[in-house]
């Protein structure tokens, strides 16, 4: 494993980090507690020290989690977690990957840093992170000025923003990285999929910021993990069953044209990861992680051979003509034009 330190802070994480939704939100197959904490625990045997959470997954569980598994380890990993969603009033109305009301009042704010802490068992937040804000959030002076107290009283370390839902929301990433400039921004990106991800991180740049980024998706829902055939058939309860059957036909000719990058010291997922972790802006990569032996492969993903200029290359060329492929148009969700902009 290999770490990286957010700029201008004393915050290092693990290339490899650990996205607690796959273990406590049934999305990705349903685990026990310990099943889940067994995981984890054989995550940070391998060198992984950065566990992304949010209180909405499993209405609190994902946090509980972490301080069941880790609590001993407190000090050797990185708590990030996500508030933002009102899953005390409204948890139980959420089906699916629908949402559920959103809370961001600095009352709201400072009452759900407060029940994560309890949930964590522990005195500070490494990466407060709004869930999945719109740009009401980005512009609301309240929201930031709440952020930073909290932060001087020593609730949390550092602070962030999750994007979402759906592929991502360019402006509220482009306005909070240049008006706010947090921490970290995290927000879905891959080798399939770099819109809106690649103007957010190039927005950073020319801008001057110091945000880095949390990559999550990284796999395109695991396309890119290059085990997908036209006949794959999904669990019942699998969230990728509501895609429509293209998604599948299409991505796994996009990834038979990416079998190039797959070696004898390399499988194609993590060749994945090492694309997203070219960019010296990537904090860190958050793969779906729902198996011991897919921990391990991406966990050493790290350590496998940087993807060569050409090859590089190549997968930008591929990109740009969508790998020959005519298909609808991804839909997104958020704030993807400048008012007055058309």
């Amino acid at each position: 494993m290999k770490y990286r330190t957010y700029r201008n802070t004393d915050l290092t994480v693990s290339e490899v980090g650990f996205g607690l939704w796959t273990v406590c939100t049934g999305w990705w197959g349903n685990f026990t507690r310990p099943e889940a904490t067994a995981l984890m625990r054989r995550a940070f045997d391998l060198g992984i020290t950065l566990f992304d959470a949010a209180d909405t997954y499993g209405n609190g569980l994902s946090e509980e989690l972490i301080a069941e598994a880790l609590g001993a380890q407190r000090d050797r990993i990185v708590i990030a977690t996500k508030i933002g969603y009102d899953f005390v009033r409204h948890g139980s109305e959420r089906r699916g990957q629908r949402e559920i009301p959103q809370d961001f009042s600095p009352e709201a704010i400072r009452r759900a840093t407060d029940a994560a802490l309890g949930r964590l068992r522990t005195d500070r937040i490494d990466l407060l992170q709004l869930h999945n804000i719109r740009m009401q959030q980005v512009d609301d002076d309240s929201v930031w000025e709440t952020l930073t107290a909290l932060q001087e009283a020593g609730k949390i370390r550092y602070f962030g923003v999750a994007l979402g839902p759906a592929i991502g929301s360019l402006y509220e990433g482009v306005y909070s990285i240049q008006r706010r400039n947090p921490t970290s921004l995290q927000h879905i990106y891959n080798i399939l999929e770099q819109y809106p991800g690649k103007a957010i991180q190039e927005a950073a740049a020319e801008a001057n910021r110091d945000t880095m980024f949390l990559i999550r998706v990284t796999h395109s829902s695991g396309l890119l993990e290059g085990h997908y055939t036209a006949e794959t058939q999904f669990p019942p309860n699998d969230h990728r069953n509501h895609r429509p059957r293209g998604w599948l036909l299409n991505g796994v000719r996009k990834i038979e044209q990416l079998r190039f990058l797959e070696s004898q010291d390399r499988t194609l997922g993590q060749a994945a990861l090492q694309w997203l972790l070219h960019d010296p802006r990537v904090a860190s990569t958050l793969p779906n992680i729902y198996d011991e032996k897919q921990l391990s492969e991406f966990a050493s993903a790290p350590d496998t051979p940087v993807l060569s200029d050409d090859e590089l290359d190549r997968i930008q060329s591929l990109f740009a003509i969508n790998f020959g492929i005519q298909e609808e148009a991804p839909k997104f969700k958020g704030t993807m034009e400048v008012a007055g902009s058309q």
